[in-house]
């Protein structure tokens, strides 16, 4: 695939290279259950694309202390990778790893709201060929690194200045409207994966995985400003 080397190709983590949102609607089922919290359906969609310091505050209540709202939100991401260790290779989203050894020159990085635990447990957990998954992308950006997260751009606007790219120049990969609300904010062009949500309005292009025939054919059509 030929990619014009001035754009930079950016990934959402959960959902984009893993759809793991199944196995994180169970650790917070299992996890609320603990303290006599029912998760219903709605509150399971207001969690994507949401960093973990809201999703706490919005299961648990907004009168906790910050430091109870990290313990909430660690403990819930151990159950998570626990429950999540045995399947890790088996949830890639189909086609991931391939397209990420495509892009020859062009830079790739990750931004996500992702706790930085559940960033290391995934980047270190999975191989690319020889290499550790982390090895394909020159930046990576968690919820920590930034002061409001998605749908705030700032997560992304922060990844396309470190890899030294204008963000209208910027290919960003999502799959939650948080996420794509966030890169369309950037001025970044978007690719919607349909992994959580079927469809999304008014997006570049949106696909079922990285296995389109139609995606290879968008992004060599791409050029810089």
């Amino acid at each position: 695939m030929m990619i014009h080397s001035g754009l930079a190709l950016i990934f959402d983590l959960d959902g984009v290279i893993v759809d793991s949102n199944p196995v994180h609607q169970e650790a917070w089922r299992e996890y609320n259950r603990r303290f006599g919290i029912a998760t219903d359906e709605a509150m399971q969609r207001r969690m994507y694309g949401r960093r973990n310091d809201e999703i706490v505050r919005d299961f648990f209540g907004e009168a906790l202390e910050p430091e109870q709202v990290i313990a909430h939100g660690a403990a819930k991401e151990r159950l998570y990778r626990e429950m999540m260790a045995s399947r890790l290779e088996t949830s890639l989203v189909p086609g991931v790893t391939d397209f990420l050894q495509l892009g020859g020159p062009v830079r790739l990085g990750l931004a996500t709201n992702a706790e930085p635990a559940n960033v290391d447990f995934v980047l270190d957990g999975i191989r690319v060929g020889a290499r550790a998954l982390r090895e394909c992308f020159r930046v990576v950006v968690d919820g920590h690194q930034v002061s409001r997260p998605k749908p705030d751009p700032e997560v992304y606007l922060r990844a396309a200045a470190l890899l030294g790219v204008d963000p209208r120049n910027c290919v960003v990969f999502e799959d939650s409207f948080a996420g794509v609300e966030a890169a369309q904010a950037s001025g970044a062009r978007v690719v919607g994966i349909r992994t959580t949500h079927p469809e999304f309005k008014n997006i570049d292009l949106t696909v079922d995985d990285f296995r389109n025939p139609e995606l290879e054919k968008w992004l060599e059509a791409q050029k810089p400003v």
